[in-house]
């Protein structure tokens, strides 16, 4: 399982926590013993502090931040 943090323009965050698939034969270990795995939960928004270390060079040019 992996979150995936993917800063937006406009200083949110959108979080995608994701899981890898079995491999063939897991899966079919899986199925046989008639389990389900669960869905993959839908991703997340959240606000993000902007901090200088993280600013696009084209956020530099904008005075309104």
């Amino acid at each position: 399982m992996i979150d995936v943090h993917l800063p937006t323009t406009d200083g949110r965050e959108i979080l995608l926590t994701r899981s890898t698939y079995p491999e063939p034969e897991l899966q079919l270990l899986i199925d046989r013993l008639k389990l389900r795995l669960p869905p993959q939960p839908p991703p997340r928004i959240t606000t993000a502090t902007v901090t200088q270390a993280n600013r696009r060079s084209e956020d530099l040019f904008d005075l309104t931040h």
